[in-house]
């Protein structure tokens, strides 16, 4: 019998993504502001999302597991930063399990946690586990409902 399949989201939910923000200077900041998803090599700044690490260690021993990201189409380095912060922070867990897509919705599997609708998350032919929402505010809350 097979695992099921979990895919998660990166920014917001295994990153956060304010720690990489904080990092860059105040004229970046004023240079990208309303765009800061766009300055390069942002995505290597950030640091992982509390909890998230631990959680996906233990989801990953009963489910079969991925990243299912987006990458902001105008910042070139985005999608490489992503791997790179996957390398550095779960690389023996997610090593050739990432997913960069601006549709979400295309991906077969049971659950998705993801943070926002964007990008096909709410479309999702699987559970779409909200995170941060009332019923999934934190990864303990995503634990108990994956693995009770």
């Amino acid at each position: 019998m097979s695992r099921k399949r979990i895919y998660f989201d990166m920014d917001g939910v295994l990153v956060d993504f304010e720690s990489g923000v904080a990092k860059l200077s105040d004229e970046l900041k004023e240079e990208y502001k309303g765009r800061i998803d766009e300055v390069p090599g942002l995505f290597t700044l950030m640091e992982p999302a509390p909890g998230a690490v631990e959680a996906v260690q233990l989801l990953a021993k009963h489910f079969d597991v991925y990243i299912l990201s987006t990458s902001p189409w105008n910042n070139p380095t985005a999608a490489s930063d992503k791997i790179e912060w996957v390398k550095k922070y779960m690389n023996s867990i997610f090593h050739k399990r990432v997913i960069i897509t601006h549709h979400k919705e295309l991906l077969l599997g049971d659950y998705l946690v993801d943070d926002r609708s964007k990008n096909g998350a709410s479309e999702f032919k699987g559970e779409w586990l909200q995170f941060g929402s009332e019923q999934f505010p934190d990864w303990d809350a995503i634990l108990n409902y994956l693995l009770l």
